[in-house]
């Protein structure tokens, strides 16, 4: 697959074999990995490759920030690595974002190649060119658009991703399969069974399904000015559960919850009609597995998280709403009280099987 953006195309390779050793093959690299999955794999996908050649990194939240970027960029500097080097990280979300800043802005950009190593990575984050930092109490709210050169998709990194890693993936996968309306909503309740038990040659077709969905968002829309706020269906609300569970909610899973919410003001808009509302419910449910507090539901909490949105473009807060004709629209006039009404219905939802006790 081949992405267009403003610094010319990169590629996505979806393979069904990999090794770091063959990815480097006699280059100039500098190597960048999350410390687990290294931990993981070192016997495989590491394998050939000496310890003391990769820095490692620790995938967490609070690592997603400025500090991290600039020490990637000190360990380049004390290599020489020089600006005709490729970069390789290797990882989730974080990891990209905060490997991707830093080859942006290190010698004025680096040549940089992406293994994404969850399934949210594979399926979404690893395509449209966005580096975001979190600084102060605001996610993502620093970044630049540095697509990397090549990307590697390697599917059998999923077979070890915890339930909790797994579903947050599948969250975004049902995310670009309800955006694309009727047949992505069938083709999802038909391979339920599938997708959970983490078929790798389903999984094949819905992340190059999702990959291709989004491609023809980031390609009209690269810096995110238009059409392509459509893909942050779920997230305003989704990035609200992330701040107020301390990030206790997977991203992939506050997304879900977050279209949940999202469907619920559309129905009492009566934008969307209650049975299809109720039928992108019951998939998204197969997608939820932590434990919520109930606190976590609370408009005092939820409502002033959604305020520091940075894509809110008005006093009111912003959501992107599914409609009953299929079609999405931005809408910038959310009232905390529907907020309020769209949390009270998801938390019923929620109340049997989800929340702690």
């Amino acid at each position: 697959m081949k992405i267009k953006s403003h610094v010319g195309e990169y590629s996505v390779d979806i393979t069904g074999e990999l090794t770091l050793e063959s990815l480097r093959a006699g280059r100039e690299v500098f190597i960048i990995a999350d410390s687990r999955v290294y931990e993981i794999y070192k016997e495989n996908f590491f394998k050939g490759v000496n310890k003391n050649e990769i820095m490692f990194f620790d995938a967490i939240e609070n690592n997603k920030n400025i500090e991290s970027a600039l020490k990637i960029c000190a360990a380049m500097a004390e290599k020489s690595f020089k600006r005709s080097g490729t970069m390789i990280s290797i990882g989730g979300g974080i990891v990209q974002d905060v490997t991707g800043f830093a080859a942006n802005i290190y010698n004025r950009g680096v040549k940089w190649e992406f293994v994404p190593t969850t399934l949210l990575a594979q399926c979404d984050s690893c395509i449209g060119g966005k580096t975001s930092l979190n600084f102060l109490l605001y996610k993502n709210i620093l970044g630049t658009f540095y697509a990397p050169d090549y990307i590697y998709v390697y599917l059998d990194f999923v077979r070890t991703l915890s339930e909790d890693d797994y579903l947050s993936g599948l969250g975004e996968i049902a995310k670009f399969n309800i955006m694309s309306a009727k047949e992505g909503i069938s083709l999802m309740e038909d391979n339920m069974l599938k997708l959970r038990n983490r078929d790798v040659g389903t999984l094949a077709f819905f992340v190059e399904r999702s990959l291709e969905f989004k491609k023809k968002f980031i390609e009209e829309d690269e810096f995110d000015r238009g059409i392509r706020n459509l893909l942050n269906f779920g997230h305003t609300f989704g990035h609200a559960f992330e701040t107020v569970s301390g990030y206790a909610v997977p991203h992939g899973q506050a997304v879900t919850l977050g279209l949940m919410a999202a469907n619920n003001i559309s129905n009492g808009r009566n934008l969307l009609g209650t049975a299809l509302k109720e039928r992108i419910e019951k998939i998204c449910l197969n997608f939820i597995s932590v434990k919520f507090d109930k606190n976590w539901f609370s408009a005092d909490n939820i409502v002033p998280a959604m305020k520091k949105d940075k894509k809110r473009g008005a006093e009111d807060l912003a959501a992107v709403l599914f409609v009953s004709d299929l079609s999405l629209r931005v809408c910038q006039d959310i009232q905390p009280v529907e907020v309020e009404r769209a949390l009270v219905q998801l938390l019923y939802k929620l109340r049997d099987t989800y929340l702690i006790d």
